[in-house]
Formats: structure tokens, sequence, C-alpha cells
């Protein structure tokens, strides 16, 4: 029987930023992308996830999607066969970091938000990406697909996410932990830290490459995926 494959996208992403991953792994796995959309708290987008989900799946989460995939581990371990946790953190909001996304909120409801993207985009992209149309084109239209309303929703349940490192040694399943080199939002430190604290646990860090490595580097994102689905036990 096909597994599923529950994939989550990261703040003003949508399924498009999986969508090279869905395609390449369709003969192994049936995908499906969660909608972390519609509400302002972790733990409703995990119930929302679960709700849609079959009872059983494989979890990827990229980015807010990877703090999505570490609530729908507390809330329904037992769900889940393996867990991919790609450039994310277990670590909560610092001040400044709350703040930032407090002042990015208030741009957005004061009409600015089509200016929040372009910001955003040296933080979460490779140097050399940024020069990509295509990969910068879908980013904005993503973030446009999202919306406003969404986006002030999701910053509100990022803010106010847990400290998951206490959590994770809880973790039993296969578990794949994977970023950019270059992630400058949540750098490679904070992914040898989750790698540390999951049992089993294989760290990928993916050169040439940003927050956003799904898109950034699709084929080695595939590649590690594939690996991880395909792995009959601890990888």
């Amino acid at each position: 029987m096909t597994q599923t494959l529950l994939l989550l996208p990261g703040l003003l992403n949508d399924s498009r930023l999986w969508q090279a991953q869905a395609e390449a792994l369709a003969p192994v796995a049936r995908v499906m992308v969660g909608d972390l959309s519609c509400d302002d708290s972790l733990a409703a987008m995990a119930d929302r996830v679960l709700k849609a989900a079959p009872p059983r799946f494989a979890l990827g989460g990229l980015s807010m999607g990877g703090y999505v995939a570490m609530e729908i581990m507390r809330q329904a371990p037992e769900r889940v066969e393996r867990l991919a946790l790609l450039d994310t953190t277990a670590r909560p909001d610092l001040s400044e970091q709350s703040h930032r996304r407090r002042d990015a909120i208030a741009v957005a409801q004061a009409g600015g938000f089509d200016k929040i993207m372009p910001t955003m985009l040296p933080n979460l992209l490779h140097p050399d990406h940024l020069k990509d149309e295509a990969i910068t084109a879908l980013a904005k239209d993503m973030a446009r697909a999202t919306g406003r309303e969404a986006f002030i929703r999701q910053q509100t349940a990022i803010m106010a996410r847990p400290d998951s490192r206490p959590f994770l040694s809880a973790i039993a399943c296969p578990a794949l932990v994977l970023c950019g080199a270059d992630d400058a939002l949540t750098p490679p430190d904070r992914h040898q830290e989750m790698a540390e604290l999951i049992a089993g646990a294989k760290l990928v860090v993916v050169p040439h490459c940003g927050h956003l490595s799904a898109l950034e580097q699709p084929e080695a994102v595939t590649r590690a995926l594939a690996g991880w689905l395909e792995a009959g036990g601890a990888i």
C-alpha cells in the first residue's frame, strides 16, 4: 500500500512550495499538503491538518510547517510514521524576533502587505537565488495568494510557539532534519541541535541553499525525502 506523505508549508507559502517533491515522489507516496492559512495558533493548525489526514502518514514541514509538525507530534504522535523537519527550529521566538513580526503585521495592516515578501527574500534565499526570477516570482505569488489576513494569523501563531527542545527526545519515529547550508533564518546549528535531541535522526545540510530549500535545491531535497521514506527503520 502506498504511504501518505503529508507536507506542511512555511509562512506565506502554499502547496507550490512542495510541487517538485510532490511530482517526484508520486511513485512512492500519496502526497498531501496541509492548509496552514486559516488559524492563528499552532494547535489549531495542527488540529485542522489532523482532521484532513489519514489515520497514519509520514510528516514533513518546512519553517512554520516544521513548527506545526512538532505540534502534531505533541497532539498525535501515534499517527506519524516518520518525521522530516526542514529549515526550522525547535526554539521559541526571541523577543527581537517577535518585535519584527509585530512590525510586519503593522505594515500589512497599514496597507503595505505587498512589500512584505520582497523585503523577506534576502533572508529566505541564498544570494545567488535572489537572481533567479523563477524562484523569486513564485515566492511573491505564493505570498499574494496566501494574503494579508492569513499572514497576520500565521505570524500570530509563530510568535506564540513553545520551546520544543524538551519534547524532542520523546520522538521515536525515523526522523530527517534538513537545512540549507546558508539558511540565515534557521542556520545549521539549530538543525544540529534538533538532530542530537531526536534519537537516530539523520542530519542533511544542503550546499548552496538558503531557507527555502524545497524551492532552491529541489532535487537534493527530494533525494533526502526519498531516502527517508524508503528507510525501513531508523535512518
